[in-house]
């Protein structure tokens, strides 16, 4: 399956700069897969879909200030992105321009030696404890915003924005960004309801982000990523699964982290492993979650690949041909028409 399947033309003034205030005031298209109708709504409306027979749940994961601008020792500038710590002190990054092996990196009386590289990373020693980089980043760090966004809000305000307003694990470079659109108010509302909320952790890195650069579709591999959903957690899911209640996703990352744990018989189970490298495209058969939130996606991304393969067969009748005839793809073109806002501060999406 050809990479340029996935994709489509987006005019750019539809990638969104800013989220809607209130958050819960995006627009949202409700997409009924089983018989392709489309409806238009404001965020918090979702509740009219929602009540005691729904499952939410949500990626908490916590965005950290993971992009620093520091100098090389022997001169020029270096923009360093934080990605994940792989042993004590020592961090996987991308970084701008790319750096040779032994090449010293000063920050505010701090020394990174560069030690090592991975595929497209750089390895850094930090010579800092996880804690003592976090609290550098937190002085000098910089939100990692993706580059198509362009803003000219502060960096204190960037730090509350492009952030859930449930996160509250650290470790992530990306917002899980369907979670944007939820505001503690609605979240509330949501409960009173009676809909169950529960919670799962996919730290975002480059399995979320890296761009689909082979020309087939599945020959992408998908970075690693750590996630955490404890054994609590996967009894409730488990049993509101048996009884008969709606899994809902709230994003992309969601989505894996349920997948990665769930067998053919619709269960969750606890297995050794904190990372998946799941990758989610045409025909994949999904297990156990039954409906999705999420944004409006780039072109040729894997991101868009799963939300491709949620409206196709086996997930519903239609079989996959290409995005622009498939569902999602309508849908899409709907959303342009009707200028909707894209990608990560953009509007959002319900597959029910």
């Amino acid at each position: 399956m050809l990479t340029t399947d996935f994709d489509y033309n987006l005019p750019t003034g539809l990638i969104a700069n800013s989220p809607a205030f209130p958050r819960d005031h995006s627009r949202l298209m409700v997409i009924d897969r089983k018989n392709g109708e489309i409806f238009h709504h404001r965020f918090y409306e979702i509740e009219k879909y929602l009540g005691s027979n729904d499952v939410l749940v949500l990626n908490k994961t916590k965005v950290f200030p993971a992009r620093i601008y520091a100098n090389k020792v022997t001169g020029g500038k270096v923009e360093i992105l934080f990605l994940e710590e792989v042993k004590p002190k020592i961090w996987k990054t991308l970084t701008h321009p790319g750096l040779k092996i032994n090449t010293n990196i000063s920050l505010s009386k701090n020394l990174f030696n560069v030690i090592g590289h991975e595929d497209q990373t750089v390895l850094i020693d930090t010579h800092l404890t996880k804690d003592k980089l976090m609290e550098l980043l937190k002085l000098h760090g910089h939100t990692p915003i993706p580059p198509y966004i362009k803003s000219d809000r502060s960096e204190d305000n960037l730090r509350k924005v492009y952030q859930t307003v449930y996160a509250n694990s650290v470790g992530s470079v990306a917002a899980p960004t369907a979670g944007f659109h939820f505001t503690q108010k609605l979240l509330n509302k949501l409960r009173a309801k009676g809909v169950q909320i529960e919670y799962v952790t996919l730290h975002v890195g480059l399995g979320t982000f890296a761009p689909v650069k082979s020309k087939n579709i599945e020959d992408h591999a998908i970075h690693y990523e750590y996630f955490e959903i404890d054994k609590n957690t996967v009894h409730k899911l488990n049993k509101a699964k048996e009884s008969g209640k709606k899994i809902i996703a709230v994003g992309t990352t969601t989505t894996r982290v349920l997948e990665t744990v769930a067998n053919e018989n619709h269960k969750l189970i606890v297995g050794d492993s904190n990372f998946t490298n799941l990758f989610i495209y045409p025909p994949y058969k999904f297990k156990f979650v039954d409906s999705l939130i999420t944004n409006f996606h780039l072109p040729k991304s894997t991101l868009l690949a799963l939300v491709a393969s949620f409206v196709s067969f086996p997930n519903t009748a239609k079989k996959f041909k290409n995005f622009r005839s498939s569902l999602i793809g309508k849908a899409y073109q709907e959303a342009i028409k009707e200028k909707y806002g894209f990608y990560s501060f953009g509007d959002g999406s319900f597959i029910i």
